[in-house]
C-alpha cells in the first residue's frame, strides 16, 4: 500500500472534566501543531494527511487533554482509507458549501 497516500481521521476528543471546553481547545491546538490540515466541526476534527501523521495527531491531542489535567479522556476516532488514499475534505464537501 502507498505509505504517501493521503487519509482523513475524525477525532471526537471527550475529556470528562468539569473543564472540559478548555481541554477540547487544547485537544485542537495539538491537531494545528501537527501542520496537517484539519476541519473543526460541532462534534469532532477531521484530520487530512499521510497514515501515520494524521493519527499521531490524533493520538496529540488525546494526550493533549491528560497532559492537561483530565482525569480521564473518551477519544473516538474514525479513519477514511482506501488503497490509493480517501478523497480530500475538500472533495467530499464542496458541493454543501455555500
Amino acid at each position: 500500500m502507498d505509505e504517501q497516500r493521503i487519509v482523513n481521521v475524525g477525532v471526537e476528543v471527550l475529556p470528562l472534566s468539569e473543564d472540559a471546553l478548555s481541554l477540547v481547545d487544547r485537544a485542537i491546538a495539538a491537531i494545528a501543531a501537527s501542520g496537517l490540515r484539519y476541519e473543526v466541526g460541532p462534534l469532532e476534527t477531521v484530520i487530512e494527511g499521510r497514515f501515520e501523521e494524521a493519527l499521531n495527531a490524533a493520538k496529540a491531542a488525546h494526550l493533549a487533554c491528560v497532559e492537561a489535567g483530565a482525569q480521564h479522556v473518551v477519544t473516538i476516532i474514525k479513519i477514511a482509507d482506501g488503497a490509493g488514499g480517501s478523497y480530500t475534505i475538500d472533495e467530499k464537501t464542496a458541493k454543501y458549501r455555500t
